[in-house]
């Protein structure tokens, strides 16, 4: 189908949190080809330029005043195999969980960790989305990109993304310069387990070896007993950041909370789940406009009543200030502010 243009469109349906505001130009396009042609137009015009996956990790603050572009180039190709990996090349307007549904059930391991993540492949490279102990840097090989101010191509190498904690060369040093148009993943044939987050490690108990489509099994099952559906409560998923302290404030508040949940990543860091953080400071089911605390995990912020904008980025303030007040922990949002 044709490059499509719409002008004055709503975004609603384009964020998960279901903010209804507008984007000046909406244009969406089916190949490499069509998007170059499309920047070197905007370029030509001098237009402001926003690209957008499903809008799972972002929060519009107000109608966007320029263009709006959305990838439609879907595509899974299996590039090379031999006794240990498989090479894939992916779209980057596949849907992440349809890439994550075939490698498990053609039993190739890397990606089921990471199932149920809403969002798009492209996405998910800029956003080094994670969950579960898996980061999706650890299956990526190369990233495929045009760069928005020449319309030309340039293929970053893993090394080169810059990848960490949820973060990457695309939210820093290059934000908003390229648009990924695939993504090169390099999965294995062979078991490469990450099974030591909570009741995943129930399948170590197993006689056999999971298989990739068990670990998929038990992960979407988990993020269902504690995550909203977008389509029946808006949300970003996980609006902040698990913060980063230093071992001698964690020895201060272990000596304080004896059962404080912890992740020791070296000799000087200590990882404490933000999501603990919220519930001891009594957040878990709390309003604020339209919106409020997921009663279910304190790490999601959801638009339960016509939120505003502003309703989610007060109540998100509201935390951060509470969280610092009563841990001295800063706390930061995942979520982008558009």
């Amino acid at each position: 189908m044709p490059i499509s243009k719409q002008y004055n469109y709503s975004l609603r349906e384009h964020n998960t949190f279901g903010i209804d505001i507008n984007a000046q130009e909406f244009i969406t396009y089916d190949t490499v080809d069509e998007l170059i042609a499309i920047l070197n137009e905007i370029k030509d015009k001098g237009q402001r330029v926003l690209h957008i996956g499903s809008g799972s990790n972002l929060l519009f603050t107000k109608d966007f005043d320029g263009v709006v572009l959305h990838s439609n180039i879907k595509f899974i190709q299996f590039v090379s195999q031999n006794n240990q990996d498989i090479i894939v090349r992916v779209g980057a307007g596949v849907v992440w969980d349809d890439f994550c549904a075939l490698m498990a059930q053609k039993n190739y391991y890397g990606s089921e960790n990471l199932s149920y993540i809403p969002g798009e492949v492209g996405a998910a490279a800029v956003q080094n989305i994670g969950a579960y102990g898996v980061e999706v840097e650890s299956i990526i090989q190369e990233v495929e990109t045009i760069e928005i101010a020449t319309a030309l191509p340039r293929v970053f190498k893993a090394n080169e993304c810059e990848y960490g904690y949820r973060d990457s060369i695309f939210k820093n040093q290059l934000q908003g310069q390229h648009i990924v148009t695939a993504v090169v993943f390099r999965l294995s044939t062979i078991p490469i387990l990450h099974l030591d987050y909570g009741q995943l490690r129930d399948l170590h108990s197993s006689t056999e070896t999971p298989t990739a489509q068990s670990i998929r099994d038990a992960v979407i099952a988990i993020r269902k007993s504690k995550l909203p559906e977008p389509n029946e409560l808006g949300s970003a998923g996980s609006f902040f950041k698990n913060p980063v302290v230093p071992v001698e404030l964690f020895n201060d508040l272990a000596a304080v909370y004896s059962e404080i949940p912890h992740y020791v990543i070296n000799g000087t860091q200590v990882k404490i789940p933000a999501a603990w953080l919220i519930d001891q400071c009594g957040w878990k089911g709390k309003c604020h406009g339209g919106a409020a605390v997921y009663e279910m995990q304190p790490l999601i912020i959801v638009n339960k009543n016509q939120a505003t904008p502003a309703d989610i980025m007060e109540l998100a303030s509201l935390i951060q200030q509470s969280v610092y007040n009563k841990f001295k922990i800063k706390i930061y949002p995942e979520v982008n502010y558009i």
